[in-house]
């Protein structure tokens, strides 16, 4: 499911960084390239369009990295007899290995 996420975030990533270079802040952009004839749309709903797409993407880019967040896979599971296995371990002595702090001899 991870995967799933991470491939839809990619995909939400690089939809939004094509509809915001096609916008142009000044009222340009792909707006001002249907400005002559007859179109379908118009300038204005092109600009409404592409503000829209902005809006719902950036949208769907945060909620599906809340989502990825929460369905990464949890390797680290403690089965109940490991657990017991380390209370019962013993603690390691905490004096240094035997030859750890006599020097090395110099030939």
């Amino acid at each position: 499911m991870y995967i799933f996420f991470s491939v839809l975030i990619v995909i939400c990533a690089v939809l939004l960084i094509l509809i915001v270079l096609v916008q142009n802040s000044k009222g340009g952009g792909l707006a001002s390239n249907f400005g002559q004839g007859n179109q379908v749309m118009g300038v204005k709903k092109t600009a409404d369009f592409l503000e829209k797409a902005t809006w719902g993407l950036a949208i769907g880019l945060i909620v599906f990295s809340l989502l990825a967040s929460f369905s990464i896979p949890n390797n680290q599971k403690i089965k109940k007899q490991d657990f017991e296995q380390t209370q019962t371990a013993p603690a390691e002595s905490s004096e240094p290995a035997s030859g750890a702090g006599e020097p090395l001899p110099v030939e």
